[in-house]
């Protein structure tokens, strides 16, 4: 492996890109520094985060590398969508995808991201805070959504950890 290369738009998944390379000894780029860093077609693990199970920036960093494992950034918990987020991105089944909970924060999003994130709190908010039967994972969605927080850390790392160590990358 050659290099973490990541997407981040509110900084969860940069945090979780520089706790991995610190853990693997691997340098780490954003997608932008990694052109002039990175070799084309190098072996790299790549974070990118989820908008409606799509990985941002994965097909981009597709195009230029060979990319040997996926950490996909979301609100959700870690080890959840793995099978959405597969099959929206079209991975291939040998490549390992890892889904990390990073968290909220309206006030970090960006332009389009902002306003879509707003109008998704307003409706998703609204339908969970009307359910009567929530579960404790919608607790704590619901809880992000109206207050923000954030979940990263090296506990959620161990599963990704585990498969680099085992040497299949």
């Amino acid at each position: 492996m050659e290099a973490i290369v990541y997407t981040s738009n509110s900084g969860t998944t940069k945090e979780y890109a520089k706790l991995l390379g610190k853990k693997l000894s691997l340098p780490v780029y954003s997608i932008d520094e990694a052109k002039g860093k990175v070799e084309f077609g190098s072996k790299i693990i790549y974070l990118g985060w989820i908008m409606a199970s799509g990985i941002k920036g994965y097909k981009k960093a597709l195009k230029d590398y060979d990319i040997r494992a996926i950490g996909a950034v979301g609100m959700g918990k870690t080890g959840t969508q793995e099978r959405e987020v597969r099959t929206k991105n079209s991975i291939p089944a040998l490549t390992p995808v890892f889904t990390l909970q990073g968290g909220f924060d309206i006030k970090k999003l960006h332009g389009i991201y902002k306003l879509m994130m707003k109008i998704m709190v307003k409706t998703a908010g609204k339908g969970l805070s009307n359910k009567q039967d929530r579960t404790e994972d919608e607790d704590q969605m619901l809880d992000m959504m109206l207050n923000g927080g954030k979940y990263v850390s090296e506990k959620n790392l161990e599963s990704f950890l585990d498969w680099y160590e085992r040497g299949e990358e």
